[in-house]
């Protein structure tokens, strides 16, 4: 059985993988703000410091997979949260923890969005978060929308996959990126709350072949899929987890 460490364990999509990856018999070094083997606050350097130093300290041996699933949303958090957690607290966690996952050749499995191609690109943040600028990304991000920011950053995470995915494979360590559709999750809920953001949902699930919100037990088979070994030669893929939408919206551009 392996060991695994994965952020965002709490609720939602993390908490779900957590208790699926234990079923198995696996162990699982679990992050959040609270109820986990490492509490730390992803949106701050020093926290995430804290995480890495932590999650080494608890896998001498390496980590099989690591999967940061920590995430916060647009209408719940600010633009400069949201580009702080999604975005830094997955790039600076898997760059951390390399040495583990190398150990083991490893596998990651990133948590993306299919909004992320839903917004017109704005470079310089993009840039500014490729480059590992946080100082620059905050000053830009605080001047745009936090759901710009939002997809925007799950964008940048599929950038950052492709351009590291040679560097970390010829390490043995594989990373791939999830990319689902509205699910059902605590988060969801509470965004639903919201007039717009209902509005948008509908028209995503009468524009998505399978039309309906998806669970967060599928999201997991797609990330116990990736970390295994069935996917051993998948590298710097995304694997849209979103009924369809994806497929049906960008029919069209042959460049998706």
């Amino acid at each position: 059985m392996g060991l695994f460490a994965c952020t965002g364990s709490a609720s939602g999509i993390g908490s779900n993988l957590v208790s699926a990856l234990r079923s198995s018999g696996h162990d699982v070094i679990t992050t959040d703000l609270t109820e986990a083997d490492i509490v730390a606050d992803l949106s701050s350097a020093s926290g995430r410091e804290r995480a890495i130093k932590q999650v080494l300290k608890l896998s001498p041996q390496g980590l099989d997979g690591f999967i940061p699933a920590a995430g916060v949303g647009r209408g719940l958090a600010t633009s400069t949260q949201i580009t702080s957690v999604n975005y830094f607290g997955t790039v600076d966690l898997i760059e951390g923890l390399k040495p583990a996952l190398q150990k083991k050749k490893g596998a990651v499995v990133l948590v993306g969005s299919n909004s992320a191609h839903m917004v017109k690109e704005r470079l310089s943040y993009t840039e500014a978060l490729l480059r590992g600028d946080e100082s620059l990304a905050l000053s830009l991000a605080a001047e745009l929308s936090d759901a710009v920011c939002y997809m925007l950053g799950k964008r940048a995470l599929i950038r950052w996959m492709r351009l590291n995915v040679m560097k970390f494979g010829r390490e043995g360590i594989r990373i791939n990126l999830v990319a689902p559709g509205p699910i059902s999750t605590p988060m969801t809920e509470a965004i639903l709350d919201q007039e717009n953001y209902r509005v948008t949902l509908h028209e995503m699930i009468n524009a998505t072949p399978l039309p309906r919100v998806g669970t967060t037990a599928e999201v997991t088979d797609a990330i116990l899929f990736l970390l295994s070994s069935e996917s051993r030669f998948i590298n710097g893929s995304v694997l849209h987890v979103d009924g369809g939408f994806h497929a049906h919206s960008e029919r069209d551009d042959l460049r998706s």
